[in-house]
């Protein structure tokens, strides 16, 4: 589960980590959608790409913290993120969830419970 702390939302109850390099450079590609309420967390992520995807997903980038230091909203397949300098993890979700939670740069993060 990831929380919103600061506004005190649920941003996803599934959450998946993708932590090996190899599982970090596949992310979400070869998948057909992500569900609401899910999300995946890539760890030491400073940005993604969108190559090979076949849908469009929202992206918060977080400090080790959990402060969110980056959104990037509606990334469409075959795009690339800006790069958030001070990011350590990307969290992918699906397409306007950012904008459903109200998440904003700033706000504090927790992810509870991960599989991993």
């Amino acid at each position: 589960m990831i929380k919103n702390l600061t506004r005190q939302t649920t941003i996803a109850a599934s959450v998946e980590i993708a932590r090996t390099p190899f599982k970090r450079l596949q992310g979400l590609c070869g998948r057909t959608a992500l569900g609401f309420g899910e999300a995946l967390v890539i760890t030491h992520c400073q940005s993604i790409h969108m190559m090979f995807m076949k849908f469009p997903i929202d992206v918060i980038f977080i400090d080790g913290k959990g402060k969110t230091v980056g959104l990037a909203e509606r990334i469409k397949p075959f795009a690339i993120s800006p790069i958030f300098w001070k990011s350590s993890c990307a969290i992918e979700l699906p397409a306007g969830t950012i904008e459903k939670t109200n998440t904003q740069v700033g706000d504090q993060l927790k992810i509870l419970n991960p599989k991993l």
